[in-house]
């Protein structure tokens, strides 16, 4: 994906990724962390994204920074996606907002970014607890899982 993104920083396992978005209301800093949650293979490992809380500098999913580089910052995080693949293989990203119109804007970023994802990825969204391949503007998806094709 060769699109307009932020540098970014990971750890040394390439679990924990950390960027700062620039914009109107300033530089905040955005963490990016994958954890796994399924020991059974295929691993599947939960994405989870938000600012840093500026006093514990723990992640915060909740905060609505609106900084105006919100497109910027999705790439982003895809990049990161891709970033934890190469290190460490196509297992399932697992991905839901914090809140409906947080998973509801992951969906309208998909869909917009569709071209360049279903290039190198396969997405599923989920609806009534059930997996289906991911259709653009079609279905409200209730969480996402992406793989590396």
């Amino acid at each position: 994906m060769n699109l307009k993104h932020y540098s970014y920083l990971n750890s040394n396992d390439y679990h924990n990724y950390e960027f700062y978005s620039d914009g109107p209301k300033g530089r905040i800093r955005k963490l990016v962390i994958f954890t796994r949650i399924s020991e059974e293979e295929p691993h599947v490992y939960n994405l989870a994204f938000g600012d840093a809380h500026p006093l514990s500098g723990q992640l915060d999913d909740s905060v609505v920074s609106n900084n105006e580089d919100r497109d910027t910052v999705l790439v982003t995080v895809a990049q990161t996606i891709v970033d934890f693949c190469n290190h460490h293989g196509n297992h399932y990203i697992y991905a839901e907002g914090s809140t409906a119109s947080r998973t509801r804007l992951y969906q309208i970023s998909i869909s917009n970014l569709w071209q360049y994802i279903s290039a190198d990825f396969e997405v599923y969204g989920l609806k009534n607890d059930q997996w289906y391949n991911f259709r653009p503007n079609t279905i409200n998806y209730e969480a996402f899982l992406v793989q590396r094709k």
